[in-house]
């Protein structure tokens, strides 16, 4: 009979040890959960603020095709009504002609070198914009995979 109980206790004790260790492995487990689930947070976060300012580059975007469209439009016009006068030369030749004097040709030249800079400026502006979110989405892709690594490589270490 002793040698039952104490058997007993010996089995009670194995299964009391085990249960902590059972316990002790969930909190580990739970913990790592929570540190994932964070991570995925910071990273929905990050992935919001990317989209929202890519929405708002978007829309500016559109305006600025809205503006140029309609700056194009209107040079459209003015030159099919110059192409109607005759060939794109001649054409210049006589709005250059209708000029009466130097300071309306030099008015002329002012305005067309403000469009031209106008546009250039308009063109780095669109190139700079591309390469910031070229530089984003390759920092941001980055991150992504130095981070899947990391947890990778946890979870290889906790899997030994």
């Amino acid at each position: 009979m002793a040698e039952n109980t104490n058997q007993t206790i010996t089995l009670t004790q194995e299964w009391l040890t085990e249960i902590q260790t059972l316990k002790e492995q969930m909190a580990g487990l739970q913990s790592d959960r929570d540190t994932a689930w964070e991570s995925a947070q910071k990273w929905r976060q990050l992935y919001n603020t990317e989209a929202e300012q890519r929405r708002t580059d978007a829309q500016l975007s559109q305006q600025a095709i809205a503006f140029l469209k309609a700056d194009l439009h209107k040079l459209s016009c003015l030159e099919m009504e110059t192409l109607a006068a005759g060939t794109p030369v001649t054409a210049i030749q006589q709005e250059i002609e209708q000029l009466k004097s130097v300071e309306e040709l030099q008015a002329k030249l002012i305005a067309v070198i403000k469009e031209r800079d106008r546009l250039l400026q308009a063109l780095k502006i669109e190139q700079d914009n591309h390469a910031q979110t070229r530089n984003s989405l390759t920092t941001a892709l980055g991150d992504a995979i130095d981070s899947l690594t990391r947890e990778r490589a946890g979870g290889e270490k906790e899997s030994k």
